[in-house]
């Protein structure tokens, strides 16, 4: 029986998302007069867009216009990402072993629906991903635990039993108060960040294993 699940966080980990999110905020504000840095993107990248739109520019929009900005967002970002398709490298192999040594595999993302059909459909092993969560399945971003929780939920695994793959500080932070062991990827956020929260750090997909993540794992649970 299948009793040990890996989580992927996708932006950043499965996918090098990074400019077309950028790109895609960039876009989106200066249709509404607003201008986002990189500094800003940097900072707030992780948390949920709404998150985001009330913490830069707080007052500045109802709900209803959240709302309305937060898709144009999203849908310039997978005009991006149909564009040119960055998979992470070592992304596909690494899904491949899991799942060929019995690990159950899932995403946990903060973005939309459509954001994470869209990269389980353009990773090359994306068929392997048994479950996925999405922001609009969770009341609360990262550092909340609950996108993971629930992703473990779904693959019908306890969350001691699971691992989580994330490149954002908050999403190790998140990792960590769901019970799960939390594996670093670097990149998006300074090193010294990650180490505070992470039980292992990595600066390359192909440096874990199937047999790494599993001793992760138990050493997270000792």
């Amino acid at each position: 029986m299948k009793s040990r699940g890996v989580i992927f966080d996708m932006d950043g980990v499965l996918v090098d998302s990074y400019n077309a999110h950028l790109r895609s905020w960039q876009q989106t504000a200066t249709r509404h007069g607003l201008f986002m840095s990189e500094e800003d993107f940097a900072r707030t990248f992780g948390r949920t867009s709404r998150e985001i739109i009330r913490q830069l520019w707080p007052g500045r929009f109802t709900d209803s216009k959240i709302v309305e900005f937060d898709l144009a967002k999203e849908a310039a970002y997978r005009d991006v990402l149909r564009q040119h398709f960055p998979e992470m490298p070592g992304a596909s192999d690494l899904i491949q072993s899991l799942h060929e040594a019995g690990f159950l595999i899932a995403i946990g993302s903060s973005g939309p629906c459509e954001n994470v059909e869209l990269v389980r459909q353009s990773l090359r092993a994306g068929s392997l991903i048994q479950a996925v969560v999405h922001g609009g399945e969770v009341r609360h971003g990262k550092p909340d635990p609950e996108v993971f929780l629930v992703a473990a939920r779904k693959l019908g695994l306890e969350p001691a039993c699971c691992a989580v793959i994330e490149d954002a500080p908050v999403g190790l932070q998140a990792a960590r108060r769901a019970g799960m062991a939390a594996i670093a990827l670097t990149g998006t956020a300074d090193r010294k960040m990650l180490e505070v929260h992470a039980h292992r750090v990595v600066d390359h997909l192909r440096e874990l294993s199937p047999d790494e993540i599993a001793q992760v794992v138990r050493s997270a649970r000792a």
